[in-house]
């Protein structure tokens, strides 16, 4: 209850609006689940994304965009301008362990310490409306009808099956709320297409067209369990037979060809000689392993179908060039298999039991499969590793913007942002500044000048994820991971002469090594990091046809 009260107080310090601007931007967030950096058209895909590309087009391509390296840590800081440890998502909810207990960072939810970029248009006159994931929070002061969103269909938890309710995980029922209540599952059901449905019922229906609006579809295509309608799965019938290196080296040269990437960018693939490659797989193995990324390419075009039917309505009623539209994923690709997420309670027993997973109905309704690891290196390409880690492939997530009116088109910009500057960078747009007695300041900085041409200010941007540690501090990233994806010390890298990060230079510049350490130790006090063992196979433990990599902490 008190931290209710000190939310409640804190909106109430939102002030200095500009009311009397008739002309206040829509905002329309699209965020994509488990999408890696280069799964669509703008950033080097085959994958045909026609919508994604017109709004790259229309806008700007952010080339340096950075996430969380999971779901709902990412959302928490996308949501409220804050790190993710000062609003109680130091991490997921799913990862908690016993030392987090009683720490205020690590309770697991979106906390009420700051308030989400919804109440705050919603208290500037905006109307809010989500669609989608939610996964910060299943209290009823905790969902989105509780924290700004006039209007809300949503899942509570971070996956589930696309077609019905079949839970993500053993013991984890999806519970879907509509405008805060209850509800089952219509019929003929699939998660993209129905909360694509769901927003535009609230832009035609639910618009008082004197009030700006606030729209976020947050989708959960891509994630495990991977499954897409027929027509999506048969469109890219034979498409990835030539196995991952071919699609990779072919992405890479257009990263390369559309300017995303430098030209000494190289492709960094750190389980190439850890697991199978494509060549030692029997044919059985690359048929299944042809058809997952088959069935992952399906529901990314079904995504992109989606956008674009919001993007078209948007286009008819004349709203699109008056509207700031974010396109981002929430991390990078998920390379856990399915025998990855086995925490021996009985999960392979249900994946056997429960579905089918014959190589006819993998993607359809009664099947329960996930993208590997060797795709998901395919996906994060050029840069090393995937979702839960926090080198690039973990946090480097492919972003678009548009804003017509102050935006230039079909531009690319290479600066470092981040997801907690989105929330300033709304504001700014739309003439609202924060008090300055709230008692939490943005962590986040507003980007809008970026697009005409200046420099933000120089920042280091700094993660901890389960005892892995990052700074990015202009060209230099500074890591620690544990073995075997890292040595459990510090590493530096380049980023201008080395992109990928394949080579480490801490011995050649202790100095920055120095520099960069002091940052995060400051980062880590300043947001009272808590380290923890990670005692669980997820993100840490890799497998992969029988053969693993990692294994949990003890």
């Amino acid at each position: 209850m008190k931290i209710k009260k000190y939310g409640t107080l804190l909106l109430s310090m939102w002030m200095c609006s500009s009311f009397a601007n008739a002309k206040q931007p829509n905002v329309l967030l699209i965020v994509a689940d488990d999408v890696g950096f280069s799964d669509i058209q703008p950033f080097g895909s085959e994958i045909p994304t026609p919508n994604l590309q017109r709004l790259a087009k229309q806008g700007a391509t952010l080339s340096n965009f950075y996430s969380g390296p999971t779901c709902s840590v990412t959302r928490s800081m996308l949501l409220t301008g804050q790190d993710n440890h000062q609003v109680g998502m130091g991490t997921m909810a799913e990862l908690l362990q016993p030392e987090h207990e009683g720490h205020e960072g690590y309770q697991g939810v979106l906390t009420n310490k700051a308030s989400t970029l919804a109440e705050i248009l919603k208290q500037s006159g905006y109307q809010t409306f989500m669609s989608g994931k939610w996964h910060l929070g299943k209290k009823p002061d905790l969902v989105p009808s509780a924290r700004g969103f006039e209007k809300s269909f949503v899942l509570l938890q971070g996956g589930a099956g696309h077609f019905d309710e079949t839970p993500l995980l053993l013991n984890y029922d999806p519970i879907y709320l509509d405008d805060g209540k209850k509800v089952k599952l219509p019929e003929n059901f699939y998660s993209t297409d129905y909360y694509t449905d769901r927003m535009l019922g609230y832009l035609k229906n639910s618009r008082d067209q004197n009030k700006p609006f606030f729209a976020y579809l947050a989708l959960t295509s891509a994630h495990w369990p991977l499954q897409a309608p027929d027509q999506y799965i048969a469109k890219y019938k034979d498409a990835y037979k030539q196995g991952y290196d071919a699609v990779r080296e072919q992405r890479l040269t257009t990263l390369k060809q559309l300017g995303v990437v430098a030209p000494n960018t190289a492709v960094n693939n750190p389980f190439a000689d850890k697991l199978t490659p494509w060549h030692e797989l029997t044919p059985e193995q690359q048929a299944r392993e042809s058809k997952a990324m088959q069935v992952y390419a399906g529901m990314l075009d079904n995504m992109d179908v989606n956008i674009g039917r919001v993007m078209d309505y948007l286009q008819s009623t004349g709203e699109l060039d008056d509207t700031i539209v974010l396109f981002i994923s929430d991390n990078g690709p998920e390379a856990a298999d399915i025998e990855g997420l086995d925490e021996n309670d009985g999960f392979m027993d249900w994946v056997n039991s429960a579905f089918d997973n014959s190589l006819e109905n993998m993607g359809r309704k009664g099947s329960y499969i996930a993208l590997g690891p060797q795709w998901a290196q395919v996906s994060a390409t050029p840069y090393p590793h995937a979702k839960g880690f926090l080198s690039d492939g973990g946090i480097h997530v492919p972003a678009l913007m548009s804003y017509p009116k102050r935006i230039p088109a079909g531009t690319i910009n290479n600066s470092n942002l981040h997801v907690m500057d989105f929330v300033p960078t709304v504001l700014d747009y739309a003439g609202i500044k924060q008090d300055k007695k709230a008692a939490l300041k943005f962590e986040g900085v507003s980007f809008s000048s970026v697009f005409n041409g200046k420099k933000l200010q120089d920042r280091a941007l700094n993660w901890e994820f389960n005892n892995r540690k990052a700074v990015r501090d202009k060209d230099w990233l500074l890591l620690e991971q544990a073995a075997p994806y890292g040595n459990a010390k510090w590493q530096l890298f380049d980023r201008a002469s080395d992109p990928s990060m394949k080579a480490d230079v801490a011995e050649q510049h202790p100095k920055q090594v120095k520099k960069m350490i002091k940052q995060w130790q400051q980062y880590a006090k300043h947001v009272d990091v808590v380290k923890a063992p990670a005692r669980y196979n997820y993100a840490q433990k890799l497998c992969f046809y029988g053969k693993c990599i990692g294994e949990a902490e003890k």
